[in-house]
């Protein structure tokens, strides 16, 4: 539009010259008043865009504060008692669950994790590892069965009861632009300065804490950027042992990393799994082959279930899926 009127303010000038009836300098004063007013027209209309976006923004997040919470507490929801032996007792009984009319979840699985013991899963890609494992954190509600933890439906505890009990180690540990202390202390924000170090000791981490110049102040950057895959896994390992679960989540903790720093972190774990209940998903099953209980999952069942050597003696899916990461494994290596 401004083009437009440049050139029409051009054109009649021209003809008002032409005719006589303006000189040069009149028709140059002209076009130069016509080009003065585009720089605050321009601003006008972005001033204007910028408000008319924020006026659609602003109902996005008047919609988003109305929304209720799909997972709320029941009315009289309590708090879960604490563990007695410092592990849940993780149940699941009969659950079904399906996302959408064409998605399947989970369809009847059942199975019991006694305190202190490791349970691992394992399965392809929709299998419903992922699902079991919200679930167990109440992320969703099973529409079938009952999700139980140390006998407790954890549709009758609270929230934040069940989240002061159970602690999640996931594949991409989200850090915050924040020193290492506030990321480690995230978990639980009244823990001292000796807690916090317990927690990075149990972890692996307080030696390379130590080597840092700003030791526990440094900065990790958006997402851990400053930190290796390793690192920024044992930020995540730690922050869990601060807030001491009685149920310990990994879901694929270790999957994204190379297989040496892997082999270190898997270590780690190992101790902190000790005397505490755990509820692993595993991609690589030599991760899991000490596991107390294995639940091989397919569309959205336990087909198998039992120990490393008992499943490879049965010759099932299990066995089946640890022959061909073995035989990958060896080509990788030669």
């Amino acid at each position: 539009i401004m083009n437009v009127g440049l050139g029409v303010m051009a054109v009649m000038a021209g003809m008002e010259a032409a005719a006589g009836r303006m000189g040069p300098g009149d028709v140059t004063a002209a076009v130069l008043i016509m080009i003065s007013l585009y720089a605050p027209l321009n601003i006008l209309g972005f001033a204007y865009r910028e408000i008319r976006q924020s006026f659609i923004d602003m109902e996005q997040m008047l919609k988003v504060t109305r929304q209720r919470p799909a997972i709320a507490d029941r009315p009289g929801a309590h708090d879960l008692p604490p563990s007695e032996s410092g592990g849940a007792e993780v149940v699941f009984e009969h659950v079904g669950f399906r996302h959408d009319a064409r998605a399947s979840g989970l369809d009847d699985v059942s199975f019991v994790t006694a305190p202190g013991t490791t349970t691992a899963l394992v399965g392809a890609s929709g299998a419903g590892k992922s699902t079991i494992v919200k679930l167990a954190l109440r992320l969703l509600d099973a529409q079938e069965g009952v999700v139980r933890i140390d006998g407790v439906d954890v549709r009758d505890a609270t929230q934040a009861s069940l989240r002061q009990r159970v602690a999640l180690v996931p594949q991409d540990v989200a850090l915050f632009n924040d020193t290492l202390r506030a990321n480690i202390g995230f978990a639980k924000p009244e823990s001292d300065e000796a807690a916090i170090w317990a927690a990075a000791e149990a972890a692996e981490l307080a030696t390379f804490i130590r080597s840092l110049p700003d030791g526990m102040e440094t900065v990790v950057g958006e997402r851990g950027l400053k930190l290796s895959g390793g690192e920024r896994q044992r930020v995540g390992i730690a922050r869990a042992l601060l807030a001491d679960p009685s149920l310990l989540i990994l879901d694929e903790a270790t999957s994204a990393l190379d297989s040496r720093t892997e082999a270190a972190i898997q270590k780690t774990l190992r101790k902190v799994r000790a005397g505490r209940t755990t509820l692993v998903v595993a991609h690589r099953l030599s991760t899991i082959s000490d596991a107390q209980q294995i639940l091989v999952l397919k569309d959205g069942r336990v087909i198998e279930r039992g120990r490393h050597d008992d499943l490879i003696a049965r010759e099932g899916e299990y066995a089946s899926l640890w022959r061909r990461q073995t035989r990958t494994g060896v080509r990788a290596a030669v």
